[in-house]
């Protein structure tokens, strides 16, 4: 294994001294990702003592030669004006844009959600489409449910239930509270699959265990009204 592959392994392994002594090493030497693997062990705390202005030098060091991750740490450092630096959500949607582009999954999801809800950028739902398939792609559960909404409504994609269904389906099954309320309501309206009431509302029943506040409700009600039992 190279150096920073051992590092890896050390800290996946819980190593946590090893990991920090190789990451060190390489980070001095100019390796990027090694910049952020140690900027995140200073954030953290893991191995040495927390220092988050220690963190965003590093992430900043890394991002100079756009590390994916380093981008996405440094978005998320000023979307919430964490480690000393100033709130700037607008270089955060900058930072996140150019992490999505190098293909980080949670990236990808933020910037779709910005596009989506016009948060420091032009609302734009054709957009918040493409990054949510890209990061639905990568198997982000959120992503999957949230492109779903948009197809279930016609938002910045042609109205298709079916496609909405297919959606819902794969985040529920990553165990999405909200996706398997989404997927009732299909089943309910008979939207892109066959009307099923006892269907809806056991997966009304799954999003409610899982604890989705609205599912929860429809559920105390109709056993309030002694509709069902369980």
């Amino acid at each position: 294994m190279t150096p920073l592959e051992t590092a890896h392994q050390a800290y996946k392994n819980g190593d946590y001294v090893t990991a920090l002594t190789l990451y060190t090493q390489l980070a001095q030497e100019g390796d990027a990702d090694a910049q952020t693997s140690l900027g995140y062990m200073y954030q953290n705390g893991q191995g040495v003592a927390k220092d988050e202005i220690k963190a965003l030098t590093l992430y900043e060091q890394a991002a100079t030669k756009k590390q994916p991750y380093a981008l996405f740490n440094l978005a998320l450092i000023y979307d919430f004006g964490k480690a000393g630096a100033i709130k700037d959500p607008i270089k955060a949607h900058q930072l996140y844009l150019e992490s999505a582009i190098a293909g980080v999954a949670e990236a990808q999801y933020q910037v779709a959600l910005q596009f989506e809800r016009g948060i420091t950028c032009t609302q734009n739902y054709s957009e918040a489409a493409f990054w949510y398939e890209e990061a639905a792609k990568r198997g982000h559960a959120e992503a999957f449910n949230n492109l779903g909404v948009l197809y279930k409504e016609g938002m910045g994609v042609e109205q298709n239930y079916k496609r909405a269904f297919v959606c819902f389906e794969r985040a529920s099954q990553m165990g999405l509270a909200t996706a398997f309320y989404n997927l009732g309501q299909l089943y309910d309206q008979g939207l892109g699959v066959k009307e099923d009431h006892d269907k809806a509302l056991e997966l009304c029943r799954q999003a409610a265990y899982k604890g989705h506040t609205k599912a929860k409700e429809i559920i105390r009600k109709l056993q309030e009204d002694g509709k069902i039992t369980f």
